[in-house]
């Protein structure tokens, strides 16, 4: 008799242990993850090694933490056109190929949220057998947890979202309901921008409720000490886990026992076992490591990336095999601190004839080295080179504002005719500077300290100003430091110009670009991430913006949008240097092979093997031969 009950036992004990281990590897119930101890290097037929995410070290792997304390993108970026999601994860993941939102942690179909009758409201059921990494199933409470947490208990309080989302609610365990906020809109109430909450979806994790309540304790619901927590013990739910950190590198790991090997999502974990980004001090050191070898998806600048295949034979390539490579969606931008005190910054005419004086096809030839369209082939606007974007812009009311740079016959006669003259007697050149009341104008061209092609950029804007007795002098602040501190806190002066990028292509666009720009909602916003950050202040430019979400009907949003792009072409707050993609994505396949590429049709965007519906790619590759 004990002999059969310990046989039974045994039985069942098999079974359980069965149970667990089939599970474990479809993704369904599944033992919780632990971080590997003991390992002192890391495989290179393992590893997929990246540059270019960051400059600076890593300081912990806090998703509730703003971008610049942990400084960690290699898991953590929430960018429009899709959040990094080796580790955490969205509901959705966007593909701004096909403009599509493919399902991740949501159940369904592509594109398959649903709306109520009078879109106010949007919904998804999250999957059956999506798993957090300590082995408990993801449910509505984490998400709408996740959004109260980000309104309450972090230091931008959601400041992106809460004008046009009112709540994220768990109608039950497993659907979503994200309310719009409502507005009124010639007579009725309707929602602030629909749409952004399709980009909502794609672009912000949702995180464990159980979690996020840890956090919260632990640091006695004190917003700066949460934002600094490292967050090493965090619950995760995507492919990779937190692995190591120091000054040069950041890497994860992944974890075996990820929810999307089951045959619902992937149906089967990612090749590479580890991630790695390494940080170098300048772009011509990462170049060097791509050519060595050493790294396998860049996301940085390289010059002439072409002659890598054409004339040195790499097993180098890019998303596109001809000029400009990339997809140009991004237009990096030099704006003003209106808040500076150098003399001249507030002036208009003063900041459209340094726009003006800037050679911009110097800019393409040398900095971008013709990885850029021109601006002689794209005029500049608010739009990107997308054919949809162009089509709501009416080109003819806004060419006598245009400019295409080295205009300085005319930029002269302008600051002239404004009455700010050159002084023969302050030393300039070519008759001196230009002096307003008896000062010299004059400020700081900045961009971050490495970022070779940025800095190219804006030694041609100081030599423009010389050539107008303006006086650009170049300094390259550290990333994390300075330049960090201007991008986020509205009083900061240390800045007069400085680049920063804008959002590419998104569901929302152009409007959310344009918003990032110069939507007023951001004047005096601190810890502010989302844009507009030289301070511009133009009322008019935020009554367009509220509007032109709620608008359908076509004509009407191209005069909105022609009236946007004549304001800021007049006031010019701000102006773009180049044309270029979201994110670089040059890759050696020397180690690994098959990543996306024009024409293979996969539908992968090149944004890195991670950003969005990008991170298919992880699932593509594969080790050469």
């Amino acid at each position: 008799m004990k002999k059969r009950i310990f046989a039974l036992m045994l039985v069942i004990v098999l079974c359980v242990a069965l149970v667990a281990a089939c599970g474990s590897s479809r993704g369904g119930e599944r033992d919780p993850w632990e971080r590997p101890e003991g390992v002192s290097s890391i495989p290179r037929n393992e590893t997929l090694w990246f540059n270019g995410f960051q400059w600076g070290t890593s300081n912990g792997w806090n998703p509730m933490s703003p971008g610049d304390v942990m400084n960690n993108p290699l898991a953590i970026q929430n960018d429009p056109d899709g959040a990094r999601l080796v580790m955490f994860e969205t509901p959705y993941m966007y593909n701004m190929l096909d403009n599509k939102m493919y399902p991740l942690i949501a159940d369904g179909d592509v594109d398959g949220y649903t709306w109520n009758a009078d879109r106010t409201e949007l919904s998804y059921t999250i999957k059956d057998v999506a798993r957090w990494s300590d082995g408990t199933s993801i449910t509505a409470h984490d998400a709408a947890y996740t959004w109260y947490f980000g309104v309450n208990y972090t230091v931008s309080g959601n400041n992106t979202w809460t004008p046009l989302i009112e709540d994220v609610i768990a109608k039950d365990d497993v659907t979503v309901v994200i309310k719009a906020k409502m507005v009124e809109f010639e007579g009725e109430m309707v929602p602030a921008n629909a749409n952004m909450l399709v980009q909502f979806i794609g672009q912000n994790y949702i995180l464990q409720k159980a979690w996020l309540e840890d956090l919260l304790e632990r640091n006695d619901s004190d917003i700066t000490a949460i934002s600094e927590d490292s967050a090493w013990d965090v619950v995760f739910s995507g492919p990779y886990g937190p692995f190591f950190m120091d000054d040069v590198q950041t890497i994860l790991v992944r974890d075996d026992g990820y929810w999307g090997q089951h045959a619902d999502m992937w149906g089967k974990l990612p090749a590479p076992k580890y991630l790695a980004n390494v940080n170098y001090e300048t772009n011509a050191a990462g170049d060097a490591a791509i050519v060595d070898g050493n790294i396998d998806l860049s996301q940085q600048f390289i010059m002439n990336v072409n002659l890598l295949w054409e004339e040195r034979g790499l097993p180098v390539s890019t998303y596109l095999p001809d000029p400009p490579y990339h997809i140009p969606a991004n237009m990096p931008t030099a704006f003003f601190n209106l808040n500076s005190p150098a003399v001249g910054i507030t002036e208009p005419v003063v900041r459209k004839a340094i726009a003006m004086a800037a050679d911009y096809d110097l800019i393409n030839a040398n900095a971008m080295t013709r990885q850029s369209p021109t601006f002689q082939e794209f005029p500049r606007s608010l739009m990107n080179t997308t054919p949809a974007e162009r089509a709501l812009l009416d080109q003819a009311k806004v060419a006598h504002l245009q400019w295409t740079g080295n205009q300085i016959a005319e930029a002269n006669a302008m600051l002239d005719e404004a009455g700010f003259l050159r002084n023969p007697d302050n030393g300039g050149p070519d008759g001196g500077w230009r002096e307003i009341g008896g000062q010299i104008i004059s400020m700081k061209v900045s961009t971050p300290e490495g970022w070779s092609d940025w800095q190219a950029a804006m030694e041609v804007v100081a030599a423009g100003g010389e050539k107008i007795g303006i006086q650009l002098e170049t300094w390259y602040a550290a990333w994390g430091g300075p330049y960090e501190a201007m991008m986020t806190s509205p009083t900061d002066t240390e800045l007069d110009i400085f680049m920063v990028w804008t959002s590419g292509i998104s569901p929302v666009q152009p409007w959310d670009r344009i918003r990032g720009l110069i939507s007023p909602e951001f004047v005096g916003v601190e810890g502010n991430w989302s844009g507009n950050w030289g301070q511009y202040n133009n009322p008019r430019v935020g009554e367009i913006l509220n509007m032109i979400p709620l608008i359908t009907d076509q004509a009407r949003l191209k005069d909105l949008y022609t009236e946007l792009v004549e304001i800021y072409l007049t006031d010019v707050p701000s102006f773009s240097l180049m044309y270029r993609p979201d994110k670089f994505h040059t890759v050696y396949e020397g180690v690994w092979t098959g990543f996306t590429e024009a024409g293979d049709s996969r539908n992968v965007p090149p944004v890195n093997a991670s950003v969005g519906y990008a991170i298919a790619d992880l699932y593509n590759i594969r080790l050469v031969g």
